[in-house]
């Protein structure tokens, strides 16, 4: 089975519904056993023609489904398919937002805490470098450095996704930039300067902890800044509405 997120905007044509199980080996099976579960979505995916409407924004795990097999991406048991129409805020309506999962987000800053502390209570200035490496890792992939902790904890059932329309752009620039003071602390310890590489250590810790705790994100807040400032390479602006550097309301 596969769980369907259902937009604010087509909850009414789904029965109040906020997540439907569907059926199907592919998108397109799985978006029309949602069609015949409920026949006044219908108009609102489908045209006359039976083919999904343009403004229909298809979200496979957090994966943009045109960057994936398109409507033939094969389906796993357990998948999460989101639907995000222009009118709720799809790419047609700022190309940049899309379904983030900050569930995923605050682990990863959960085990950035819990390892650089770890590392500066045991003296291991090793485990930062990895540490460093591995957020420095999930950059360049576009992807939190500990998915995969996120990914055993949601096996257990316990943990949920929170997914949230946001711009992942940011995100993925503060966990770099993270991991460069990681990798600068790292230089610090080779040239014999502890304090500095313990200090830079901590306060990547710190930063992760406001995160987490408080819910700013400092490296968001400097990226959208820059995009303010029109620098090259920072393309994206606030989602509507949001105060840079915060968490998004709107939930996808």
């Amino acid at each position: 089975m596969t769980t369907v997120r259902i937009p604010t905007p087509l909850r009414p044509y789904a029965g109040g519904q906020k997540d439907i199980d569907v059926r199907g080996e592919t998108v397109a099976a799985a978006l029309h056993d949602l069609a015949r579960q409920y026949p006044a979505m219908q108009m609102h995916l489908f045209d006359d023609r039976g083919v999904l409407r343009p403004y229909v924004n298809l979200f496979l795990n957090d994966e943009d489904v045109r960057q994936l097999g398109g409507q033939e991406t094969p389906l796993r048991p357990g998948d999460r398919l989101v639907i995000i129409p222009s009118i709720a805020g799809g790419a047609e309506a700022d190309p940049g937002l899309r379904p983030v999962d900050h569930a995923a987000l605050r682990t990863n800053q959960a085990m950035i805490i819990a390892l650089l502390v770890a590392a500066f209570l045991a003296d291991a200035a090793w485990l930062t470098s990895i540490v460093g490496l591995l957020m420095l890792l999930g950059t360049l992939l576009g992807k939190p450095a500990f998915l995969p902790v996120y990914k055993l904890l949601q096996a257990t059932g316990r943990y949920r996704a929170d997914v949230v329309r946001d711009k992942s752009s940011p995100h993925r620039f503060a966990q770099g930039l993270g991991g460069v003071f990681l990798i600068l602390a790292m230089g610090a310890f080779v040239m014999g300067a502890a304090w500095l590489g313990w200090a830079l250590s901590l306060l990547v810790a710190a930063l992760a902890a406001l995160n987490l705790f408080g819910g700013f994100c400092v490296g968001c807040a400097i990226y959208y800044w820059l995009n303010r400032m029109g620098l090259p390479g920072f393309s994206q602006s606030p989602p509507p509405g949001a105060v840079p550097g915060r968490q998004p309301t709107d939930r996808a």
